[in-house]
């Protein structure tokens, strides 16, 4: 009864001072026990009805769903509806008023409805972010009336769901959908604030006791991109090892990209047997991937931006993986080049496998088209730029003025990558030669390696003449040739040399 008289006194008030507010609806005064007197609502198709002896006078459309409820229990504690003019209903409309982009949708309107109605609602980590935003929505301030669902949601938000991991994470995954309300608002801000502390403070046993130093990753890997950058840009500047994060970056990155076939390459039926496809799965057929390539692209972006600068941060297999991904999906070559360059830092911890990058690229229709103008399997130009900054960092250690292990560790990966790359056909000579002869004298103390890649060349390339052959020939030195290899290459009708390694 309290509640209509206030409603009563401030309508009151309000007519006392224009008089023409006595011809709206809203400055009716109805008995406080009419207000509300519903005790739940029934669907009938797209329709929603207040259980009610009294009719309705009121339909709002959300969404698809049209509520036919009553005014009064709406208007005294909406000031947004308040304020409104609401007209008698248009037949050819079939609602009074439509609420456009209202936030969280019809299943969170039927919820404010309640509330509205006195009947109970239960706040939850699910819904008390929308129910947040629709009641700012929908102005229901304390101005109304005590205790109106702005303030109950808020009073719900900071003193539980900030106080709880899981909680936190829940609110911060619903304002996905709840666009522009959750970031003005500052859901997004206080539930980033929130995760990122508890994952930045040292005792992590006090959250719900979990120990592990990388119990966050699953949670936070769930976010979307935007929400999970602030985080981690939050917990690298509060202190945060950096190897953790890259672990969490690299967990992300896991459950968002698609993957790239790492094995052979896929022939295409209808093509002749040089003309080869790369797979890009996600656990499906390739057509998973079609209208996703922009998502993929900022992921792959906005991952690639955030990598800590240290070389332990991530492995050398992700980075060349990413590196993978990247070229696929094209990404700002800025980036490209910056994932070579870290590449190149940590290249003596790679494999061949990895080494594999392809020379197709993801198109608008979803469909591999080539990114390079020959017809190679795999990108020989990326793997030279890497060897390129392999050795410019290398210099930069001052490790080339000895023989440093990581160099010969490298000299083996590049004759292996090598031999395999040497069964494509189309890769022409001269890119087989720079490759091979990108590595300083020191960082081979054996050329069987060479040797190898260099015959497996001979092999698939049957045509070649004997002035390119001599080429060949040239890259590697007999005279760190084992004694297996020279008996070998003695025998070797493809190879030119053969009378000079059987007088050493």
């Amino acid at each position: 009864m309290m509640k209509s008289v206030q409603m009563e006194q401030q309508q009151s008030s309000s007519s006392d001072s224009d008089g023409t507010d006595q011809a709206r609806g809203y400055s009716i005064i109805v008995p406080g026990n009419l207000i509300a007197t519903t005790d739940g609502f029934e669907k009938k198709e797209h329709s929603w009805f207040a259980l009610s002896p009294i009719p309705s006078d009121l339909s709002i459309q959300v969404e698809d769903i049209t509520f036919c409820v009553h005014k009064y229990p709406l208007v005294a504690r909406c000031g947004y509806l308040n304020r409104l003019e609401l007209e008698p209903s248009n037949p050819d409309l079939g609602y009074d008023l439509k609420l456009e982009n209202f936030p969280g949708g019809s299943e969170t309107f039927e919820l404010v409805l309640k509330f509205c109605y006195d009947l109970p609602i239960g706040l939850n980590p699910n819904n008390v972010a929308a129910l947040r935003c629709a009641s700012e929505f929908l102005e229901m301030t304390e101005s109304l009336e005590d205790g109106n669902l702005i303030s109950k949601t808020e009073a719900f938000f900071t003193f539980v769901v900030l106080s709880l991991w899981r909680d936190s994470v829940t609110v911060l995954k619903s304002c996905e959908k709840l666009s522009p309300w959750g970031e003005n608002l500052q859901i997004v801000r206080r539930c980033c604030d929130s995760i990122s502390w508890k994952v930045s403070r040292e005792n992590s046993a006090t959250v719900e006791n979990i120990s592990e130093e990388d119990w966050w990753f699953e949670d936070v890997a769930t976010l979307r991109i935007d929400h999970f950058i602030r985080i981690i840009v939050a917990i690298r500047a509060k202190g945060t090892k950096s190897e953790s994060i890259g672990s969490c970056i690299m967990r992300y990155a896991e459950k968002w990209l698609p993957d790239i076939d790492a094995g052979k390459a896929i022939k295409r039926r209808g093509y002749s047997q040089n003309e080869v496809q790369w797979s890009v799965t996600t656990g499906k057929s390739l057509e998973g991937v079609i209208g996703q390539n922009k998502e993929h692209r900022m992921i792959i972006e906005s991952l690639v931006s955030i990598l800590p600068p240290q070389k332990e941060a991530v492995s050398c297999k992700f980075l060349l993986w990413i590196l993978k991904m990247a070229l696929v999906f094209s990404i700002s070559p800025a980036l490209i080049s910056e994932l070579e360059k870290r590449v190149g830092m940590v290249l003596e911890k790679a494999n061949v496998n990895d080494l594999l990058i392809p020379t197709y690229t993801v198109g608008d229709q979803g469909k591999m088209v080539k990114m390079t103008n020959d017809w190679t399997m795999h990108n020989i130009d990326v793997v030279q730029r890497i060897l390129e900054y392999f050795l410019i960092y290398e210099q930069q250690q001052q490790l080339l003025l000895q023989q440093n292990p990581g160099t010969l560790t490298v000299g083996k990966l590049l004759d292996n990558y090598l031999a395999e790359v040497a069964r494509d056909p189309n890769l022409s000579i001269s890119k087989f030669q720079v490759l091979a002869e990108s590595l300083p004298e020191n960082a081979r103390t054996c050329d069987d390696g060479l040797y190898r890649a260099i015959d497996t060349y001979l092999k698939t390339h049957t045509s070649l003449s004997e002035q390119d052959r001599r080429r060949l020939g040239k890259i590697m030195n007999c005279e760190k040739l084992s004694i297996d290899a020279c008996m070998h290459a003695a025998q070797n009708d493809r190879l030119p040399l053969r009378t000079v390694i059987q007088n050493r």
